[in-house]
């Protein structure tokens, strides 16, 4: 039964139907972030006639209108509000003043949260692997395993960057939120074991992207309070930004009357359930620009009439544009995990150590689960560190009925279940790729996405090659002082690591037999999925612009075809500086200080 207990520490939040138990703690801080950030306010506040939007009661109209106060969207706010008047608008609420987004020992209660309200919304692929998507400012780096890594050379070069300008902008994000982790005992053997097991050399403690074993950095401070995307808006302009959080944006409007769509501005709704109407000025330079994630981004452009003529007609929506390749290419590296048992309780830690192999995988390790009170004694559903046995339960068995039963008796568990640690693999440019479409047209509701995960060949065979290296990682000699690893055989630890690994893929009886089986069957995500508006087809491979129309830009992961580096935040944070800074110098000179 030791393989249940570190389950809930990458794993996404899994299963739908936990949401008839899902009850999360909720926690408060006395932190004072309203006098940090006098310029985040409730949807429900925005008038261009109230005082709260003074700047711009003149013309009641926005330079910039960001679409997405996540990791991109926050350092490009803050950026750009240097010199101009820009609108950042965020769906969720604020990170700060809810414990479990802001502590490490409380990292699964958010992803285990199903509520309307969570900042992690769960959606599964229609692969069958469960997944989730941050709604929260701060984005992705709000829920995350906050390891923060660097792209490589080749990625920068790639997509077409100034490594001048990149390399000004990293540093921008590192001096602001960025630690060096605590590196426990765990991490030790992790990294002495990718050693033992020739992945070489010792890079130790690194931001860069090379290859060998590596200690990478944290947004977790050394109390283990994480530091999201939302701090950098500490270093905003507080007279020329406004953000609004609970602002769900409907679609943007646009003026069809000319050659070519203009974006004008755009529709969303407040917490109350009211329509706002938010607008740019006049000038040609002013935009919307969508921050809105690898799913949120092409959602909003098919929402908005961008898209395939034929999907958008569909669903009765307006076709301003069409473009077949709107939603397509989306890409999500695939994970497989090796769960390894460990002899006492573990203290938990996060990813800090990496292998970058030459084989095309990487391999991380997390382990141990939250001791905090919150986190041992709050009932939030079938994704809590007490109850990682329901993976031992086929999918179409969990029911209601079941689930409120486990739930009753969960408390009686002993706590040495829940000991033990995973070595991950995960592969790093995956070849396969799927498709987004809208479901409905509501733009709260997530849209079907499929992943098609090991579909092309060369996929399965690099996974099998990771597979088979996280096992010599997990029956190192260095995790004997920590783990029952030597007395598992190579058949029993696969056996443990199926039944720990959760999706809705129906499992093959012979998935130990054969590495590509277990790649199929055990397949979970580490939320690195992106594509969807890809350069060359959605957007264009300088500016970020939207192909075809005016006054449209997206600054995020949905323009990559390539996940950066071992984990993307660093990059896409950093993308965000890098483009405000960027829009900044082009608008107003080459040397105009940012």
């Amino acid at each position: 039964m030791g393989y249940v207990g570190a389950l809930r520490l990458f794993l996404p939040p899994l299963l739908c139907f936990i949401i008839f138990f899902s009850s999360p703690c909720q926690g408060s801080s006395v932190y004072d972030w309203e006098s940090r950030y006098p310029f985040i306010k409730r949807a429900s506040t925005f008038s261009v006639s109230s005082s709260s939007f003074s700047a711009y009661r003149a013309e009641g109209a926005f330079d910039y209108i960001i679409v997405g106060g996540g990791t991109a969207g926050c350092p490009l706010a803050s950026t750009l509000s240097q010199k101009f008047n820009v609108l950042l608008l965020e769906r969720g609420g604020v990170p700060f003043t809810n414990v479990n987004v802001s502590f490490l020992e409380n990292f699964h209660i958010t992803l285990a949260d199903l509520s309307e309200t969570s900042a992690s919304q769960f959606f599964s692929s229609t692969d069958g692997v469960l997944n989730s998507r941050a709604r929260i400012l701060g984005g992705g780096s709000s829920i995350n395993a906050g390891f923060y890594s660097r792209a490589s050379r080749s990625f920068i070069r790639n997509v077409g960057w100034d490594e001048k300008l990149v390399n000004e902008s990293y540093p921008w994000i590192e001096k602001q939120i960025v630690h060096r982790p605590d590196f426990p005992p765990w991490q030790r053997a992790v990294r002495d074991s990718l050693l033992d097991a020739g992945i070489t050399p010792y890079n130790g403690f690194t931001y860069d992207h090379i290859y060998g074993t590596k200690v990478g950095g944290t947004i977790f401070d050394r109390f283990g309070r994480r530091h999201t995307a939302a701090e950098l808006l500490a270093t905003a302009n507080p007279r020329k930004l406004s953000v609004l959080i609970y602002a769900t944006v409907q679609k943007i409007i646009f003026d069809t009357s000319g050659n070519r769509p203009k974006a004008l501005g755009v529709i969303f709704k407040d917490e109350k359930g009211k329509l706002h109407q938010a607008f740019l000025k006049k000038e040609p330079q002013s935009e919307v620009i969508l921050s809105s994630g690898a799913i949120g981004s092409p959602q909003m452009l098919l929402l908005s009439g961008i898209g395939p003529k034929a999907d958008l007609e569909k669903l009765n929506i307006s076709v301003v544009l069409d473009n077949e390749h709107v939603g397509k290419g989306m890409s999500d590296n695939p994970m497989n995990t090796i769960f390894v048992p460990t002899i006492k309780p573990i203290k938990q830690s996060l990813i800090q150590t990496v292998g970058i192999t030459k084989l095309g995988v990487y391999v991380e390790a997390s382990c141990g689960y939250g001791q905090s009170q919150d986190s041992i004694h709050c009932h939030h559903g079938i994704m809590s560190a007490e109850i990682g046995q329901l993976s031992t339960i086929p999918p179409k068995q969990r029911t209601k009925e079941m689930i409120a039963e486990y739930v009753r008796n969960k408390r009686n568990l002993p706590k040495e279940v829940f000991q033990g640690g995973f070595i991950l693999e995960k592969l790093a440019n995956p070849l396969s790729t799927g498709d987004l479409r809208l479901n409905t047209t509501n733009p709260s509701d997530n849209p079907l996405v499929t992943f098609n995960y090991f579909s092309h060949p060369q996929d399965l065979k690099r996974c099998v090659d990771g597979v088979r290296l996280a096992m010599r990682v997990a029956q190192s000699k260095y995790f004997r002082e920590l783990s029952t690893v030597s007395e598992e055989t190579r058949e029993e630890l696969l056996n443990i690591s199926v039944k720990a690994s959760v999706n809705l893929i129906p499992r093959n009886p012979n998935d130990t037999e054969s590495l590509e089986q277990f790649c199929r069957d055990t397949v979970i995500t580490i939320w690195h999925y992106h594509g969807g508006c890809h350069v060359g087809k959605v957007v264009d491979p300088v500016e970020r612009k939207v192909l075809g129309v005016e006054r449209l830009r997206v600054v995020d992961g949905s323009t990559f075809s390539e996940s950066p580096g071992t984990n993307p935040q660093a990059t896409v944070m950093m993308m965000g500086r890098y483009m405000g800074s960027k829009i900044l110098r082009k608008r107003l000179g080459a040397g105009a200080e940012v």
